[in-house]
């Protein structure tokens, strides 16, 4: 589930990248106003701007959804990885550590 949702999350946040950088901005239409080409007649009289604005709020908020449903599963996660120091496993101790340097010559280490 969770590499599902993260593989939807990837595409949601290249398709907000890709539909934000097609879009034109609020001035690109006064150059088609005096006579500089035909503005935008793909997607009708009306432009591209309802089409992509719509479809940039959609792919928005599934980023923005998925998002905090992976923050929430990823701290959510079973305990179980964890290792349980109760459970017998023998953990060394900071002194031990320090026998098992050798020493150098002349040098001494306080027990």
């Amino acid at each position: 589930m969770f590499q599902v949702l993260l593989v939807i999350y990837l595409l949601a946040a290249l398709g907000v990248i890709g539909l934000v950088l097609i879009q034109q901005g609020k001035g690109a239409d006064m150059g088609a106003s005096f006579g500089s080409g035909a503005s935008n007649t793909v997607f009708g009289a009306s432009g591209s701007g309802n089409f992509l604005t719509r479809m940039t709020a959609l792919c928005a908020t599934v980023f923005f959804v998925i998002s905090l449903v992976l923050g929430n599963m990823s701290t959510h996660k079973p305990e179980s990885d964890w290792v349980d120091p109760s459970q017998g496993q023998v953990i060394q101790q900071a002194g031990d550590a320090v026998s098992d340097i050798p020493a150098e010559s002349g040098d001494e280490i306080p027990q």
